[in-house]
């Protein structure tokens, strides 16, 4: 009996094996003339369109940095305080960021953001005085910063300076979009 028991364990190992023998072999190269395709085409990626001087999201989760333009109704439901205040506009759009700080104060300055269809808030260091030439700004899971890039286009109390806005999102998404900046009354 224990003979005959062996001997069934002895022939499923022996199978067992050549099984998998068999499944570790490759695959014999195609003939020359034999084409083959795989049984699933690949994935071709969807095509980028992006707005007029900005750059695609690149790293985190895949997930797209969206940032929309701030309304009059998003100002009306999410007061700012402040005297003073500066926006970034990319072309084409209403305020991509919006922020107001005190002048001489170095109180920080408090703005809004819309990422997708949410308004967001943001604060920035030092007030007005420090936003003017630039700022860097931050909130919950991102930083923005404002970089000027250029010498103003046009003049006036509150010329409109060529800038870029950098997003940064916590999970290491990034977007750079260019615009302008403008600061004053």
């Amino acid at each position: 009996m224990i003979r005959y028991v062996a001997t069934l364990a002895l022939v499923a190992v022996l199978a067992a094996c050549s099984q998998q023998k068999t499944e570790d072999q490759p695959a014999a190269p195609p003939a020359s003339d034999e084409v083959r395709t795989p049984a699933v085409a690949p994935a071709v990626p969807a095509p980028v369109t992006a707005a007029p001087n900005d750059s695609p999201t690149v790293g985190g989760d895949g997930s797209q940095i969206t940032l929309s333009g701030l309304t009059q109704d998003d100002f009306a439901a999410n007061k700012l305080e402040g005297e003073l205040g500066c926006s970034f506009r990319a072309e084409g759009t209403d305020p991509l960021l919006y922020a107001l700080g005190y002048s001489g104060l170095k109180e920080a300055a408090h703005g809004l953001v819309k990422v997708g269809d949410y308004v967001e808030r943001i604060v920035a260091p030092g007030g007005y005085d420090a936003m003017v030439n630039g700022a860097t700004f931050s909130g919950q899971g991102k930083t923005i910063k404002i970089a000027i890039t250029g010498k103003p286009a046009g003049g006036g109390e509150s010329p409109a300076y060529p800038a870029t806005l950098t997003y940064d999102r916590a999970d290491g998404a990034k977007r750079v979009i260019e615009g302008t900046w403008t600061c004053g009354p």
